[in-house]
């Protein structure tokens, strides 16, 4: 039998073992979808025998798609494989989180963040990924992941050399046979090409090529262009980029003639002969050159030369007698001009 004390005391337990099951353990507090960033979506990299260099655009947006005004910070997130090891199917075991300050945000969406190393191993491959952050608590998903294989490098291309053509350069070089170390490139090589205008931000043109000879075409003519041409290590099917070329310029030579002349007419007057033709609809004809041919001669002679303002010569130099032939050639505005193919011949009789 119960005493009031008992029936307290089994009341006061109930009460107690209610508290407990009412309290649950705590969770991370959930950011509002108002502050946090979306994912970043251009992570790229660059390699050289120097290291890596990550670069990514600032987010401008939340998930919810208000703007932002500022990241905290970014984490960038590294993982390393000996390429021995690599499983393409296995997750990926990213390492702890390193952190770069960010910024206040551009709306135009062009301020750009880095992270840079150079702590790299050769026969290792290498993953990286970024978050964004508003806050500690308030980060983005991951963004795309970007990989390479870093293996002691190939010295850059010597003897680099570009020539100008029409609207095209030629780009060429010595091959590459040893690494940075100094050891002989036993694995294939291959060149990426690079191109700027201004000697300052180059960029990769065309595939890379085993070739030590490369064509840029469709260039503007009479712009001076620059190229780099960085050496690629191909380790077991993973490209290594290796060393940098010093930069080498062309410019782009327009080495196009115009299109001959027509309606080339021969008219006798009492002063000699006169000759005519159609106007060239052609923008860089600077003007016309004249040539003449006697009856008993197999090559025109050059005999006078017209601005592109008109389409008449009268040739004075003649006897009154003889038959003569004629011919009118167009040439552009080049320093060393372009000329074109000699029109059908005009003769006249005497």
């Amino acid at each position: 039998m119960f005493t009031k004390t008992h029936v307290a005391g089994a009341i006061l337990l109930t009460g107690t073992l209610l508290l407990a099951g009412g309290c649950g353990f705590k969770t991370d507090p959930v950011p509002p979808d108002s502050i946090v960033p979306k994912a970043i979506e251009d992570l790229r990299h660059s390699v050289s025998e120097k290291g890596v260099v990550l670069t990514w655009s600032f987010p401008t947006e939340t998930i919810r798609g208000t703007d932002l005004t500022d990241i905290s910070t970014f984490d960038v997130y590294r993982a390393v494989i000996p390429v021995e090891d690599y499983c393409p199917t296995c997750p990926i075991p990213f390492s702890e989180a390193m952190q770069v300050p960010g910024g206040v945000v551009d709306p135009e969406g062009t301020r750009q963040g880095t992270y840079t190393t150079a702590l790299l191993r050769s026969g290792h491959k290498y993953f990286f990924k970024v978050h964004a952050r508003t806050s500690w608590w308030a980060a983005s998903t991951a963004s795309n992941i970007v990989s390479f294989v870093w293996h002691i490098p190939a010295k850059g291309p010597e003897g680099v050399k570009a020539e100008g053509a029409d609207s095209s350069a030629i780009v060429s070089w010595r091959p590459v046979t040893k690494l940075m170390d100094g050891q002989d490139a036993s694995y294939p090589l291959f060149y990426q090409v690079q191109r700027s205008k201004d000697n300052v931000g180059f960029a990769n043109i065309g595939n890379s090529t085993a070739e030590t000879r490369f064509v840029d075409s469709a260039l503007k003519n009479g712009v001076t262009y620059y190229y780099k041409v960085q050496s690629i290590l191909m380790v077991d099917g993973n490209a290594v980029s290796g060393g940098l070329s010093e930069s080498v310029s062309a410019i782009a030579v327009d080495q196009t003639p115009p299109a001959p002349p027509t309606g080339i007419t021969v008219v006798r007057t009492g002063g000699g002969i006169k000759v005519f033709w159609d106007k060239s609809h052609e923008a860089d004809v600077k003007g016309y050159r004249v040539y003449r041919r006697g009856a008993a001669e197999k090559t025109a002679k050059f005999i006078g030369d017209v601005s592109s303002v008109y389409t008449i010569f009268e040739d004075t130099g003649v006897s009154g007698d003889g038959s003569y032939y004629y011919s009118v050639t167009a040439y552009d505005q080049m320093e060393t001009a372009n000329e074109s193919e000699k029109s059908r011949e005009a003769g006249v009789r005497h």
